[in-house]
């Protein structure tokens, strides 16, 4: 209750309620600064000493788009380290191809094909999910679509499509399996934006639009749960690659290739695991990346806009 609710006819009173106050709000202030210088030592402390990898051996990882480029990688190397991996594609042959490559080399996985944009369907091939392996304890949020033209010529279906593939998808696989994360008090959810998602890039309306959208459902989601009354250990985490050698971008371009290299889909995929490993929260493919786009968004844009024309990378459209 606030201090005014006591205010007397006494001004000496009220002084002495107006000082009290005034010290615990500068207390307040003095906990927040030590908690602050506390936790940037704690970061730079582990910067030089990283977190331990967390096992997921015996974990049930459920991978989107896991018939190709980065979701098979993922698929491959989750389930060298013991998961046993669930695997969603809306092309059942790539998907099922994926499993029994997994499956010749003695891995756990199973393949159902699932198009994530269909919120009907999510719930039904869940249903399966839990039904036949059990209940997933990760999810990896993977599948996505990246046409590239100039804003002006992206036809009306397929904006919906990349939203109801990039975005909504998220909304209804977390739909699917978050609850009972809150309730196990235990899971993690990781989802694939993108760099793209941080910048604005021609040739890329949408699909900005899309990474951005990804980067704000998982941090409100980080939040919500953190102030849950319950505060449930279930992680988030957002990976933001620079362009993925996956062919699912076909004209990349960068002028500093030892710089801005196009990132392999296997390094990719050991980053993508080891950011969910050691619980971070954003990560950027490569390292660092993130961070530096969000010092430079310090300087006025006219400097921004001069550093990306001097770096000149992006994507070509798309005819």
């Amino acid at each position: 209750m606030s201090t005014h609710q006591y205010q007397s006819k006494d001004p000496k009173h009220n002084m002495l309620l107006k000082l009290y106050s005034t010290s615990i709000l500068v207390l307040d202030i003095l906990l927040l600064f030590l908690k602050i210088v506390y936790s940037l030592l704690e970061g730079l402390f582990r910067t030089i000493v990283p977190l331990a990898e967390k096992s997921v051996e015996g974990e049930i990882v459920l991978v989107t788009g896991a018939g190709h480029g980065i979701g098979k990688e993922l698929a491959l190397q989750l389930a060298q380290l013991g998961a046993t991996v669930v695997c969603w594609d809306i092309n059942a042959d790539n998907n099922e191809h994926t499993c029994r490559e997994l499956a010749r080399m003695g891995f756990r996985a199973r393949a159902f094909a699932c198009d994530v944009s269909n919120r009907e369907q999510v719930m039904e091939v869940a249903k399966r999910v839990r039904t036949e392996v059990g209940e997933v304890t990760v999810v990896v949020n993977n599948a996505g679509i990246m046409p590239c033209h100039p804003f002006l010529q992206h036809r009306p279906e397929e904006i919906r499509r990349i939203f109801d593939i990039n975005v909504m998808a998220h909304f209804w696989v977390l739909e699917a399996f978050l609850p009972a994360m809150v309730e196990r008090n235990s899971g993690h959810v990781v989802a694939l934006s993108s760099m793209a998602g941080v910048m604005g890039i021609p040739n890329l309306v949408p699909y900005c639009a899309s990474k951005y959208a990804v980067r704000g459902l998982m941090e409100a989601c980080a939040e919500e749960l953190r102030e849950h009354p319950r505060q449930p250990d279930v992680r988030f985490t957002t990976v933001c690659p620079f362009i993925v050698d996956t062919g699912l971008c076909k004209k990349p371009r960068t002028r500093f290739p030892n710089l801005l290299a196009f990132v392999p889909p296997k390094k990719a995929a050991r980053e993508i695991i080891h950011a969910m490993r050691t619980n971070q929260q954003e990560v950027s493919i490569p390292k660092g990346l993130i961070n530096l786009n969000h010092f430079l968004r310090l300087f006025p844009a006219k400097a921004n806009q001069l550093i990306k024309d001097f770096m000149d990378s992006g994507v070509e459209s798309i005819d």
